[in-house]
């Protein structure tokens, strides 16, 4: 926890392994064997934290399942991990090994639950199955995602209700045409 600690006072581009292992009352040696550097610390530490962890809903119809994995998602950047997640994507600008990183462990979470819930939406026909491979298919947690960097958290219920109400639900259960001059593009 002597990583996040550091990380919420610091900022990851002020996070040093020495100030880390200074906190943890260890040497930086101990860090390096375990870890090769700090965005791999880092992002350890986030996943212990549960930072990335959802729970994806399986309530039996798409909607409810949606609202509340984006509830989940919600208390999640509401949570004191919030501001160590938006200092994260912020340094994803500025470092592309770090963000291909935090890519790989974080910021999939929220797509990875809502792809299972497409999935089972899927199976039971409430959406067409070509929905899945579309740009479509994360919308919701990208507009959350949107929302939370832009306007900080809590993200209000009634937000939540309208991203899932007003925009992702008529976009997936309703969605343009086919393409003919190809597939839909991931």
């Amino acid at each position: 926890m002597a990583a996040l600690e550091e990380l919420s006072e610091t900022g990851y581009a002020a996070l040093t392994m020495e100030r880390v292992a200074s906190r943890a009352r260890t040497g930086k040696a101990a860090l390096y064997r375990r870890w090769p550097g700090r965005a791999e610390l880092v992002m350890d530490a986030c996943r212990l934290a549960g930072l990335a962890s959802i729970e994806p809903p399986d309530t039996g119809a798409l909607r409810t399942d949606v609202i509340d994995l984006m509830r989940q998602i919600a208390a999640k950047v509401a949570s004191p991990l919030g501001g160590i997640l938006r200092g994260l994507l912020a340094e994803m600008t500025r470092d592309p090994e770090f963000a291909k990183l935090v890519r790989e462990s974080v910021h999939t979470v929220g797509p990875a639950a809502l792809r299972g819930i497409l999935e089972r939406a899927a199976e039971r026909g409430e959406i067409e199955p070509r929905i899945l491979t579309s740009r479509r298919a994360t919308v919701a947690t990208d507009l959350l995602r949107n929302e939370f960097l832009l306007f900080g958290a809590p993200v209000a219920d009634d937000v939540i209700t309208d991203i899932v109400d007003d925009v992702y639900l008529p976009l997936i259960l309703h969605p343009a045409p086919k393409r003919t001059d190809g597939p839909d593009r991931p």
